[in-house]
């Protein structure tokens, strides 16, 4: 057989690799230039911006802290299910009918106890009407020229009327309803004073108060006699219900900042534990309102107690995680920048991670801290 001479062959390959190069890209250029043009009303579409590569870059590694609450949100559900099957939980939420207390407990659906007696409610309502006269008429004090506050005053005695009409077929004992008979009879003479004045001054506001000081002064301290009995009557139950299994029990207690000193529902809870539980099975978790929901506590509480084996693991504090994680640096830096701006440093001392101390204000001073030590 005769030999090929490859070196012929040489030429008929390029040419054959040129024409087809040259064929693809023809195909190419016709099926785009086959494409239709992009219609105006895809304008809002297509003219979208899209993000630059450092913009992306950015949203990429953000990304990881927004799935983490994803991730947090799925694991609390197994945590929650898992702390609820082995611990009895206490939560104390507060509510405009002197508090809301409910058990869970391992294995059974959850118990909510007994609401406080009505009275409660009725000694707090006659109260408020007081202190809300106060704050109604304050922006109007003084202004001669100005009615507008009287339509809502006026349509406002006619329920204290019905009120005071109907005060004696009420549940209150005889001693106090007296005193709330007094307290509304009060409200409805200061704004038959007033509106037959057509102007609210001062003196007249602070006559009002004076005479209203002492009564309020009952009604708050027979409001939460009776708040405080019968939240000690439902927990000693429970405690006695639970027997060794006491010793496991967490319980929480919602509040806002102007319910964190002296909170009640927590004080009476603490009464229940030792000093060594207060932070550590005993918590008082801040909201931003004065409800909320036993579901919303409880997937607090199961943070707090999941966060902990966080710290445990990673830092070996259990109690870490309990903190504001930056917070120990910040102060450090705190220190740093106000020296370096001749600025005096203001920071409270610092407190161990696990500390006991209660969650309110407890470091003793001057001036009146109660009721009783006003004048």
């Amino acid at each position: 057989m005769k030999r090929t001479d490859l070196s012929r062959l040489a030429p008929l390959r390029r040419r054959w690799s040129a024409a087809t190069l040259s064929g693809a890209l023809a195909l190419a250029i016709g099926a785009a230039q086959a494409q239709p043009e992009i219609p105006a009303y895809m304008d809002v579409i297509v003219g979208a911006r899209v993000p630059t590569p450092a913009q992306a870059a950015r949203q990429d590694v953000l990304a990881l802290n927004t799935g983490m609450f994803d991730l947090y949100a799925d694991a609390g559900r197994l945590v929650q299910a898992s702390f609820l099957a082995q611990h009895p939980v206490i939560l104390g939420l507060f509510s405009g009918a002197g508090g809301r207390f409910l058990l869970y407990r391992p294995g059974q659906a959850p118990l909510e106890a007994p609401t406080v007696p009505d009275v409660y409610q009725l000694l707090k309502s006659v109260a408020h009407s007081v202190m809300a006269l106060g704050v109604v008429v304050g922006p109007h004090i003084g202004k001669t020229d100005d009615a507008s506050w009287q339509p809502q005053v006026r349509a406002y005695r006619v329920r204290l009327q019905a009120a005071l009409d109907s005060l004696d077929k009420t549940s209150m004992p005889e001693a106090w309803r007296a005193n709330n008979r007094a307290l509304i009879a009060e409200n409805i003479a200061f704004i038959d004073r007033v509106a037959a004045a057509k102007v609210v001054s001062f003196a007249e506001m602070q006559a009002f108060a004076a005479a209203q000081k002492d009564r309020l002064k009952l009604n708050i301290r027979w409001a939460a006699d009776t708040q405080v009995k019968h939240w000690m009557g439902v927990l000693a139950e429970w405690k006695q219900h639970l027997g060794a299994d006491w010793s496991k029990v967490y319980a929480a207690s919602n509040t806002i900042y102007v319910a964190r000193q002296n909170n009640v529902l927590y004080s009476v809870l603490a009464q229940f534990f030792t000093p060594e539980d207060i932070n550590t099975r005993l918590m008082l978790i801040e909201t931003v309102s004065f409800t909320t929901t036993p579901q919303d506590m409880l997937d607090s509480l199961t943070r707090i107690i999941a966060d902990r084996t966080v710290g445990e693991t990673f830092f070996g504090s259990r109690y870490l995680m309990d903190y504001e994680l930056m917070g120990g640096d910040a102060r450090d830096s705190i220190v740093a920048e106000t020296e370096a701006r001749g600025l005096p440093t203001h920071l409270p001392p610092k407190v161990p991670f696990g500390s006991h101390q209660w969650p309110t204000l407890i470091t003793t001073g001057p001036g009146p801290a109660s009721l009783a030590d006003l004048p």
